[in-house]
């Protein structure tokens, strides 16, 4: 299950316990709703609460980020203490024109998606 939260520049995804194809297309909906919008875009994604997440989920967001929105976001915030994840956000530079940052702490990524100094 996945809850999305969208401010002015920012989309905010928080997943619990499995992350389904359904939670990614939800994700997908809403982000490319916000790109239509002018600015760059910021993602969020807290996956402190995330238990598990299926093999087509993960070939969804290699084609999501890397083929057809590469350099449509400007920072990527992974909040996370699961090693395994880190190491897949670390991954996934080399698809996306993003930068990309792994926190353990939810309001530090929070500050710096939305460019507050850390």
């Amino acid at each position: 299950m996945i809850t999305i939260e969208q401010t002015d520049n920012l989309v905010n995804v928080a997943v619990l316990g499995e992350f389904t194809l359904a939670d990614f297309k939800a994700f997908e909906q809403q982000s490319l709703y916000k790109l239509t919008t002018p600015g760059a875009l910021n993602l969020l994604f807290d996956l402190r609460g995330m238990l598990d997440y299926s093999v087509d989920v993960a070939w969804e967001e290699i084609k999501f980020f890397s083929s057809e929105h590469n350099h449509d976001f400007s920072k990527i915030a992974v909040v996370t203490d699961n090693q395994w994840v880190t190491w897949n956000a670390w991954l996934s530079r080399l698809f996306v024109d993003a930068e990309i940052c792994v926190f353990t702490d939810y309001e530090t990524a929070k500050e710096w998606t939305q460019g507050q100094p850390e």
